[in-house]
């Protein structure tokens, strides 16, 4: 299977302006999840949910057409799709001519859910789907910007001193009894795994359970400032981290990322069947 630094991350690449979906570069989700004990069908639901904001085609008669997409990849599938490579797959359709916005839809949607489900050694063909909706220009002025909602962690004064994950940080008050809160933080950030890029990002963390203490949460959200992982990776990790260490009876961790390339990556991760959250950018996205 693909391994990161064989993707075109940190490389130089090709300007391809014709439909070509080999360009995407699938990488298996299982080496990094391993890391971090999850062996076989993960311990959560949820999906990652990107907005494509540079996407162009041309019609029949040659004219440029422009729209959005937002595209969700379920968590279960086996891969997650380098973010240059879909830039560069997207980029193949700036010269291509299409008969409409269905045909669109339909491309986008089997090569992508293609390269999320492939599985190495086993005969070509999605065995899940991921999904596909189009915004056109006509609709732009409905796409909302707003916050993430929840009690901010920025609000306290507290000493960072650590800058790589330091699940040691994470602890409850359980004399304070059972809560069910969300609280969210701006100050998410960490690296590409490939080429140390700063990635960054607002994370939002919904439980139930014994009461997580907020100053060491901000601290450890905090540590992940010279981390370097891939954003899908980053999120895994602190749901396992939050699970493990805080035992709650429900959790879900929602982060959105400030676009790179045209492209953003949302992943959200919960421990019970929920609606996914609305795709709705951030100010900073």
């Amino acid at each position: 299977m693909n391994r990161p630094e064989h993707s075109p991350l940190g490389k130089t690449s090709a300007y391809v302006d014709q439909y070509e979906p080999s360009l995407l570069f699938p990488i298996a989700r299982a080496g990094k999840r391993s890391e971090i004990g999850i062996v076989g069908a993960p311990p959560f639901l949820g999906a990652d949910m990107w907005t494509a904001f540079e996407l162009s085609w041309l019609n029949l008669r040659g004219k440029p057409q422009v729209a959005l997409a937002h595209i969700t990849v379920p968590c279960e599938s086996p891969n997650i799709i380098e973010s240059k490579s879909f830039k560069l797959y997207l980029n193949s359709f700036n010269n291509t001519r299409l008969s409409d916005v269905a045909e669109l839809k339909r491309r986008l949607r089997d090569d992508l859910s293609e390269a999320a489900w492939r599985v190495a050694g086993e005969p070509a063909g999605a065995a899940g789907s991921v999904g596909v909706r189009i915004v056109l220009p006509d609709q732009f002025d409905r796409e909302a910007v707003q916050e993430l909602d929840g009690l901010s962690l920025d609000r306290l004064d507290a000493e960072c001193t650590h800058f790589t994950p330091a699940p040691a940080l994470l602890r409850t008050v359980p004399e304070d009894g059972p809560v069910t809160e969300v609280l969210t933080s701006n100050l998410l950030k960490s690296n590409c795994l490939v080429t140390g890029q700063p990635d960054w990002g607002c994370v939002r963390i919904s439980y139930s359970g014994a009461q997580i203490d907020h100053e060491g949460l901000l601290q450890y959200l905090v540590s992940f400032r010279n981390h370097n992982e891939f954003h899908e990776q980053c999120v895994e990790r602190i749901f396992m981290d939050i699970q493990t260490h805080c035992r709650p009876v429900k959790l879900s961790v929602y982060a959105r990322y400030t676009r790179r390339g045209g492209l953003d990556i949302n992943p959200f991760r919960t421990s019970h069947p929920q609606a996914l959250p609305p795709n709705v950018r951030t100010a900073r996205q």
